[in-house]
């Protein structure tokens, strides 16, 4: 398993569990975090998806993902 980072444009902790719903349909709750404190609002996941699947996993959930 690999640990990614992406800028997202996650804002809330809503936001955060709209994304979770799609994301926790590949992977478990706890292979991902998305930190709102910092300016970038942070998706890290630790899984054996591929980063674009991850940005379209992010996209599908209705926001923007960056790999950083």
């Amino acid at each position: 398993m690999k640990t990614s980072k992406f800028k997202t444009s996650a804002k809330c902790g809503g936001c955060v569990a709209k994304i979770g719903e799609t994301l926790d349909k590949f992977v478990s709750r706890d292979q991902w975090n998305i930190d709102l404190s910092t300016p970038d609002r942070v998706l890290t996941i630790t899984s054996e998806l591929p980063d674009g699947r991850v940005i379209e996993l992010v996209k599908e959930a209705g926001f923007k993902a960056e790999k950083i």
